[in-house]
């Protein structure tokens, strides 16, 4: 199956093969790798070179590496945490505004909402309510943090069971971080409303009411947009 590669970027050209194989299934997970001196035969490169293209293909969840007498490097899949990680860098490094973030999740947020409400089990729900009690608590000893908030939602999103929109909620993790703390330099107060409307949320589901919960979901969002939008407005504590 492999091909003795170039000298120029020979490791990459290595992981670049075996993702190939990966893809037209003539690799699958639980395979196991030929040994490195195998390798660098085939390949024709050193052990070294080898090597490094494991250590790549490891850090990207498509092996993992098994020592003692049955270790090796065996194909794997990535898991939606990994994939994960690697659309968060690209994010992270991309130039997004937190407008653009809190737009982007008025349309994505939004729309799962009714798979939120349609799928959520009641373990979900209790998790959701410990998080919104953990929340208050922390209101009230002035400990709450937005990345409290982005668990929130995060969790919320994973009530779809549906891997795709977890993984692309954890990937939009550091960006809606930053969004939701432009919004809380430009509206302090913001923590307690949210909190509550987490907790009216938790509600809207466990009644099964997707009506509600979207016009919960949209206002709550809508507030985090218009703080964005328009920093430089404060906010009195009746809008908390």
């Amino acid at each position: 199956m492999f091909q003795a590669v170039s000298l120029s970027r020979v490791s990459q050209a290595i992981v670049e093969q075996v993702k190939v194989l990966i893809r037209q299934g003539r690799l699958t997970p639980g395979d196991r790798l030929p040994s490195e001196r195998a390798l660098c035969e085939r390949f024709g490169v050193s052990r070294v070179t080898v090597r490094e293209a494991l250590r790549v293909l490891e850090a990207s969840g498509l092996i993992t590496i098994r020592v003692g007498a049955r270790g090796g490097a065996f194909v794997t899949s990535p898991t939606s945490e990994q994939v994960g990680e690697g659309l968060a860098d690209l994010l992270n490094l991309s130039p997004l505004t937190a407008s653009n973030v809190t737009e982007a999740r008025m349309v994505f947020e939004l729309g799962i909402v009714p798979l939120v409400v349609e799928r959520a089990s009641e373990e979900d729900i209790a998790a959701l309510r410990e998080m919104v009690t953990a929340h208050q608590a922390a209101l009230g000893a002035n400990q709450y943090t937005v990345s409290m908030s982005a668990d929130f939602h995060t969790r919320a999103a994973a009530c779809t069971h549906n891997p795709a929109i977890e993984m692309l909620v954890q990937s939009f993790h550091g960006p809606l971080l930053m969004s939701l703390r432009e919004a809380k330099e430009a509206a302090p107060l913001m923590g307690p409303r949210g909190v509550e409307e987490h907790s009216a949320l938790i509600d809207a589901i466990d009644a099964r009411d997707t009506k509600k919960a979207m016009a919960i979901m949209r206002e709550h969002l809508q507030r985090t947009a218009d703080r964005v939008n328009a920093p430089t407005q404060g906010e009195t504590p009746s809008d908390s």
